[in-house]
């Protein structure tokens, strides 16, 4: 019965990481180009194309939002690199660290 349960847990920690990495930051990168319409206006180029004046916050916050893409990709990447070198990430403190994996 042990077995069952570690197999869920490990699912769960499957599944998680699976829903943050592999459908949370295309939604953020959504978001982020969403938010550069906020308040922007439109005119056109003389060839009739329509072009976008984004505002300054919505270029901040458009910003703050890819910047939060590129740490979760350095975070993946960092726990993948971690594992073939035989260390861990933790998060004891507020910044992820590399530790030794315990035996």
């Amino acid at each position: 019965m042990n077995t069952i349960s570690l197999a869920l847990k490990g699912a769960s920690n499957v599944l998680f990481a699976g829903l943050v990495f592999g459908v949370g930051l295309p939604v953020i990168y959504a978001l982020a180009m969403r938010a550069l319409t906020i308040g922007a206006s439109v005119d056109t180029n003389p060839d009739g194309t329509p072009r976008l004046h984004p505002t300054a916050s919505s270029k901040a916050i458009t910003a703050l939002l890819l910047a939060v893409i590129v740490g979760g990709v350095a975070l993946g990447i960092t726990i993948i690199v971690a594992s073939g070198l035989g260390k861990v990430v933790t998060f004891d403190h507020v910044i992820p660290m590399l530790v030794d994996k315990k035996k």
